[in-house]
């Protein structure tokens, strides 16, 4: 096993303050993405069978809410997260998946920086929280959750 020093880092913890707003969008996402990710991981008919799910509450094929949060990670992902020096998250909350996502449907998603902290015992280290809202492409609300990530910081000094 090989252990390659990281690349230059573009993004570090000074680099998220409160009321920082980052926004990306997905691609459209099509009905065989939704079926491929429910087979694996959710495989409510609802996700997984167009003609039953047309009989469902929802009236027709819906995304997996757990789907939604993976498309997010990845446009999170590709924005900045694979080129800062993050140390991973220690979780979620606050999750709600507040309307189905569909077939076709592109996302947007607005994520809002709530607070930073560096931490007390790790002082090379700050925790950021940020809430995610994601929009469809009529505007509405889709999904919202509140998360925290650990990110190294440029200057390794004394927490404030």
């Amino acid at each position: 096993m090989s252990h390659r020093k990281p690349a230059h880092k573009r993004y570090y913890f000074e680099d998220f303050s409160p009321g920082d707003v980052w926004e990306m969008e997905s691609p459209p996402i099509s009905k065989q993405e939704i079926i491929d990710f429910a087979s694996r991981f959710d495989p409510q008919y609802f996700h997984t069978d167009e003609e039953a799910a047309s009989h469902s509450p929802y009236g027709g094929l819906i995304a997996s809410g757990w789907h939604t949060v993976s498309l997010c990670m990845r446009m999170i992902c590709d924005r900045y997260l694979l080129n800062a020096v993050s140390h991973g998250s220690p979780g979620v909350s606050q999750i709600r998946w507040l309307r189905p996502v569909r077939p076709g449907d592109r996302l947007k998603l607005r994520l809002t920086v709530l607070e930073s902290k560096i931490s007390r015992s790790k002082p090379d280290r700050g925790s950021v929280m940020h809430r995610w809202e994601v929009f469809n492409q009529g505007g509405e609300m889709v999904m919202s959750l509140e998360g925290v990530g650990i990110l190294a910081r440029r200057q390794h000094g004394a927490p404030a």
